[in-house]
């Protein structure tokens, strides 16, 4: 284990509050002027409200759309982590546990997409979700957000189910379990980390993006948080406070997801680590 001295330690540290200090700052300055007036953030913009206007997330809620995106966002952020996590770890299972042929060339295959950012292939993928008659749809967006995140999914989970020993499947085989009861009762218990990491960053991935939404919703109606809150953007351009509510609002759901799971999150990590 590497030790550090004191002098050594207090860098690390310095840079660790700095680095917190720099994430942290603008979510204090967001959520402050979420609570004040429009004059008082032009005279305080960084001070704390002197009166607190909770209404003007209210006010935020109904003009700018939010609640639809709300519900918008949670559908498809929820389905799409659904379907990466069942995906990627039946994916992995088999790569990592069964010989085929050409199960190497498959795994690399997946791996491309962490190489390639889809967003280098707009264009093709907007003319096959078009041809299907998936564009302004919430089923596409779902099957986009779920097709891109399987690669990372797959490269964490596979790197998991190595770590189980081949010794459990095949005591459960003799036992007679089949390969689907082999997974769900073996290998899925044993992954929960993994899984948990799979599903928050899945999540935080879908709910922020805002490239995706503008390019194939063009229905207010079954437009996400993120791109509600972009036309509220320009729409009410003059009105901080409410930006400022909207963004808080938008922001929220992700960082209490964190907060709920951080536990769970930073053992998956560790464990990844160590194997």
């Amino acid at each position: 284990m590497l030790k550090l001295s004191l002098f050594g330690k207090i860098v690390v540290y310095f840079l660790l509050v700095v680095y917190c200090l720099i994430i942290l700052v603008p979510f204090f300055i967001m959520i402050m002027n979420s609570l004040k007036s429009m004059r008082e953030i032009y005279l305080q913009p960084f001070s704390f409200p002197s009166k607190v206007l909770f209404e003007n997330y209210s006010k935020a809620w109904q003009q700018a759309g939010i609640g639809t995106g709300y519900k918008n966002s949670l559908i498809v952020a929820g389905v799409s982590v659904i379907g990466i996590v069942i995906v990627s770890s039946m994916f992995a299972y088999a790569i990592s546990k069964y010989t085929f042929k050409g199960r190497r060339f498959l795994f690399i295959y997946s791996m491309l997409g962490l190489a390639f950012p889809a967003r280098l292939a707009i264009i093709p993928i907007f003319i096959l979700m078009r041809n299907f008659d998936l564009t302004n749809s919430l089923l596409g967006l779902i099957i986009i957000y779920t097709s891109i995140n399987i690669p990372f999914s797959v490269f964490l989970l596979k790197n998991f189910i190595d770590g189980v020993p081949n010794e459990l499947s095949e005591a459960a085989r003799i036992d007679g379990a089949s390969p689907m009861q082999i997974y769900w009762r073996i290998i899925l218990p044993l992954v929960k980390p993994a899984l948990s990491i799979v599903s928050i960053v899945s999540f935080v991935n879908v709910w922020n993006d805002f490239f995706f939404p503008l390019i194939f919703i063009t229905d207010r109606s079954k437009a996400t948080i993120t791109l509600a809150v972009s036309i509220f953007f320009g729409e009410y351009v003059n009105q901080w406070h409410l930006l400022f509510s909207g963004l808080t609002l938008a922001v929220a759901p992700t960082i209490i997801l964190f907060l709920l799971f951080s536990r769970q999150f930073i053992t998956g990590m560790t464990q990844g680590a160590i194997k």
